[in-house]
């Protein structure tokens, strides 16, 4: 899979300075660069087929069960249940495969707030890619929506948490095209929370870790690449550190 750089004979140099950067001030947080404050967790992803054309990503398109490791975060972070732009991770783990790293925002539902990261105090609620993916010619937006029939995640990490303990919470996921509806695929099930040690060798690689006929596109994209190249070269990490190698819940 390859990141498309920006438009810049410097490409090389600019994606040298960012990674840089990010390593530095990753070291100076001593942790994760983004979202550095999370809980993990065991989970599992049904995927139930694409309703309506097809996306043209396997993935996606045909009916399958993955193992999951799942985190929820907040970006910045602010304390307890104060609004912050809040993070849900996936890493779907693929037998024999590169496994499929997900990660997506709080954001608003409607075709153009699902372009924007946006602040938000509960965990239930909508999370979207920001930027799109491309599936051949087609554009592509993921999300990981509110399923009005699981357990509430609540307003903190530690109530997601507490969640789990008793209920086996849920998000539901779609896809979407630019200015097209949600159209749900399949499922996100929490079960139970990873330790702090599992937490912090946790590392995403969102732009690398996909499956072959889905790629990353846009500048934000290059940029997030080389941020997330220096946030893992700061703490040692690779782009598959980690990940539950627990039974599915």
């Amino acid at each position: 899979m390859t990141v498309t750089p920006p438009p810049s004979r410097s490409a090389g140099r600019a994606a040298t300075a960012v990674e840089r950067a990010s390593a530095a001030l990753g070291r100076l947080r001593r942790g994760r660069l983004l979202h550095p404050t999370g809980r993990s967790f065991v989970g599992e992803t049904v995927i139930w087929g694409t309703p309506g054309p097809p996306t043209g990503v396997a993935l996606l398109d045909d009916p399958g069960r993955y193992r999951t490791t799942v985190r929820l975060s907040k970006g910045t972070p602010t304390p307890g249940s104060w609004p912050d732009v809040l993070g849900l991770a996936l890493r779907l783990h693929r037998d024999g495969d590169r496994p499929f790293d997900l990660l997506v925002s709080s954001s608003g539902a409607a075709p153009v707030l699902r372009n924007l990261p946006l602040p938000r105090r509960r965990f239930s609620g909508t999370y979207s890619t920001i930027t799109c993916y491309r599936a051949g010619r087609r554009r592509l937006w993921l999300a990981a929506l509110a399923d009005p029939d699981s357990a509430d995640l609540g307003r903190s990490l530690a109530t997601a948490a507490a969640a789990t303990r008793t209920d086996t919470p849920r998000l539901v996921l779609a896809v979407a095209s630019a200015v097209g509806p949600w159209r749900l695929v399949g499922q996100v099930s929490l079960g139970a929370q990873l330790s702090a040690e599992d937490d912090a060798a946790l590392a995403f690689d969102p732009a690398r870790n996909l499956p072959p006929d889905l790629r990353v596109a846009g500048p934000l994209a290059w940029l997030r690449d080389q941020t997330y190249r220096g946030s893992r070269r700061a703490r040692g990490a690779t782009a598959q550190s980690g990940g539950s190698t627990a039974a599915t819940v």
